[in-house]
């Protein structure tokens, strides 16, 4: 296959996949929903496309573990501690992290690998929600 439609596969890949996980967001009320994480993802994967091809020798690795510690700073950005010491947007934090998992999955052409964690990640999301008990 010609590596430019290779790259443009894995790119759209991402999308899709990013597109699936924020439809889910987005229909649950969710401060990231489908635009976020569809941009989480393809970004993700972009950079991993770009570190596999447009720079031949070097380390891929070293932009995937860039993707991941950055993407830390916008899942920051989403939790907040409100009065009464209730914190709230763990769960969507955790999203963004595990779509640019994805993204970065799908850069890196793994075609089984990313498709499958977002099953996993959509499972996760659509389980029941227990919240703890006041005093405990």
């Amino acid at each position: 296959m010609n590596a430019d439609l290779e790259m443009v596969l894995r790119l759209l890949l991402a999308t899709f996949l990013g597109a699936v996980v924020g439809l889910q967001r987005q229909l649950s009320g969710k401060e990231a929903g489908l635009r976020t994480n569809m941009l989480i993802c393809l970004g993700s994967s972009l950079f991993t496309v770009l570190s596999i091809y447009a720079f031949p020798g070097s380390d891929p690795a070293r932009i995937a573990a860039g993707v991941a510690a950055g993407i830390g700073f916008i899942g920051a950005g989403v939790i907040l501690y409100r009065t009464g010491g209730e914190v709230s947007g763990l769960t969507t934090a955790a999203t963004i992290w595990a779509v640019a998992g994805v993204g970065i999955a799908s850069g890196a052409g793994l075609y089984y690998i990313a498709p499958a964690a977002t099953v996993l990640v959509l499972i996760i999301l659509m389980l029941p929600h227990v919240k703890k008990r006041a005093g405990k």
